[in-house]
């Protein structure tokens, strides 16, 4: 068991989430429970599954947990294409999300590959 806190993909995955909320604030009304909704679930379940992981018993665990992280991850990233398609967000609050998304999934893939090789 590890302290989630000190993990730099977790500390990212956090900043991804503010970032999420912030660009999601400026919404229509009418997507609360829509795009807005489904782009803050995705995006805070991806720290909420590390975070999960990391209470658990074995690296195996820890794993399957970034797995599932890692396809929040995917998720958000369609999520924010749409929002950006729609008109939803600007092209400079997509990039640096996108871009932050991209460095998210890549973090948790490295951190999948460490622990598989070491099990």
């Amino acid at each position: 068991m590890q302290d989630f806190r000190n993990l730099k993909v977790w500390q990212k995955s956090h900043q991804l989430t503010l970032g999420v909320y912030q660009a999601t604030a400026a919404f229509p009304k009418e997507e609360l429970y829509g795009l807005t909704s489904q782009m803050r679930r995705s995006c805070a379940s991806v720290p909420a599954n590390i975070a999960e992981g990391c209470g658990r018993d074995s690296d195996g665990e820890l794993a399957r947990y970034l797995h599932i992280g890692m396809g929040l991850a995917s998720e958000l990233e369609y999520h924010l294409l749409l929002a950006y398609d729609f008109g939803l967000l600007p092209l400079e609050v997509y990039t640096q999300l996108n871009h932050d998304l991209v460095e998210v999934k890549r973090m948790l893939n490295a951190f999948i590959q460490k622990l598989t090789v070491n099990s």
